[in-house]
């Protein structure tokens, strides 16, 4: 039996470094093992160099490579923008997206502020036909997606504690160049919105809660680095002049919370934790059980009841590769784990099945707008001695 091919949509990419290999290998590889109602079709990709525009088109599978973002717009092959720019360029770039009627994956964090999240969810409240979506990624993790079902289903009960640690150290050498990222007006902030952003979208994705308020402190420990020679993902050469930078954003960020069902919530980012990698860690206690997961295991959730019989209590190790569990029964025979590239996937899955059914998938633009006015409360607060600071509706 042939099948019939899917309609095709077509994408255009802005950005083709880290998030854009990530994204690239995503579109190629979700039509391959998910029945989606439309086909990715690798368009055009844009970048401001016009040599490793073309190197990357080529080692990445898009048709075609331009200079010029605004030509994505103007081409009507391409239906969706995706993008995969630092967060300067987020709301120029997707509210131009919009009005041009062309669906939008914008990567996280939504902007730089809230009050260009505001006009971002604006852009997406006109243009109600499209698509916004925020690429929150983490939350396709087959684990995490595992752990919100049990939260909804009860099975913990009411939540009472929350945890989100999301630790790094590739800046711990002060050695380590000047990047686009300790620049806050490219990036916004350091830590807290880089990586904080996730733990603070993962706690609330899980326990279907939000955070009314914070209280905050954040360091900046290495505050002049040498002038990058060169850069490549998060590592590089600094200049042989020694010259040497700012740093403007934050390193390590920490602050306590409060979920809007009464629990409480902590949260720590930091890219100076020897030893951690990329360690994302999860952990929810309710009245009835507690969940944890931990990135650097992260084909595994620890589940505990409460309601199991004495002597035999404590925390189930779920090894999450099952056909029941979420997204896995697409993939590789049971026990066969998936990485880091899976949930970008993933995160295709979802968008093209909302796009083929006219819906709008989560976290949409105004769930963006959400974790961009935490991220603002935190900044606030650490500003004013710590104190607390309600998180703006």
């Amino acid at each position: 039996m042939v099948r019939t091919p899917a309609p095709r949509l077509g994408v255009g990419m802005i950005g083709h470094a880290f998030m854009g290999l990530a994204h690239s290998h995503a579109w190629q590889t979700a039509p391959r093992f998910f029945d989606l109602p439309l086909t990715p079709d690798l368009t055009v990709v844009a970048g401001r160099d016009a040599q490793r525009t073309a190197t990357a088109a080529d080692r990445l599978g898009w048709r075609t490579s331009t200079t010029d973002w605004r030509e994505l717009l103007r081409r009507d092959d391409v239906d969706l923008i995706d993008i995969c720019t630092p967060g300067d360029t987020h709301a120029e770039i997707a509210i131009a997206a919009l009005q041009a009627g062309k669906h939008v994956l914008c990567e996280k964090p939504l902007a730089n502020s809230v009050a260009e999240a505001q006009a971002m969810v604006a852009a997406a409240e006109a243009a109600p036909d499209q698509v916004a979506m925020v690429g929150y990624s983490y939350r396709r993790v087959p684990a995490i997606a595992l752990a919100r079902r049990l939260v909804a289903e009860g099975r913990i009960g009411t939540v009472r504690h929350a945890r989100g640690l999301y630790l790094q150290d590739w800046l711990s050498d002060p050695a380590t160049p000047l990047s686009w990222r300790l620049d806050k007006a490219v990036a916004g902030s350091g830590s807290l919105g880089d990586i904080g952003a996730h733990v603070i979208d993962l706690v609330q994705h899980i326990t279907g809660e939000h955070l009314t308020g914070v209280s905050a402190q954040l360091a900046t420990f290495v505050e002049e680095r040498p002038v990058a020679a060169s850069f490549g993902g998060l590592s590089g050469v600094g200049d042989a002049g020694g010259t040497t930078g700012p740093v403007t954003v934050d390193d390590a960020a920490v602050f306590t919370s409060r979920l809007s069902g009464g629990g409480l919530a902590l949260f720590e980012a930091t890219r100076f934790a020897l030893g951690r990698r990329n360690a994302i860690r999860v952990e929810i206690n309710g009245t009835d059980g507690s969940l944890a997961f931990d990135f650097e295991d992260m084909n595994v959730l620890h589940v505990y009841d409460a309601h199991d019989p004495a002597g035999l209590q404590g925390f189930r190790r779920v090894y999450v590769t099952e056909p029941e569990h979420p997204y896995t029964g697409s993939w590789w025979p049971t026990g066969h784990g998936l990485g880091y590239e899976h949930a970008f996937t993933h995160q295709v899955v979802d968008l093209v099945e909302a796009i083929g059914a006219g819906t709008h998938p989560a976290p949409t633009f105004a769930d963006g707008l959400q974790v961009q006015q935490v991220l603002d409360a935190v900044e606030r607060s650490a500003a004013d001695e710590s104190r607390w600071t309600p998180v703006a509706v």
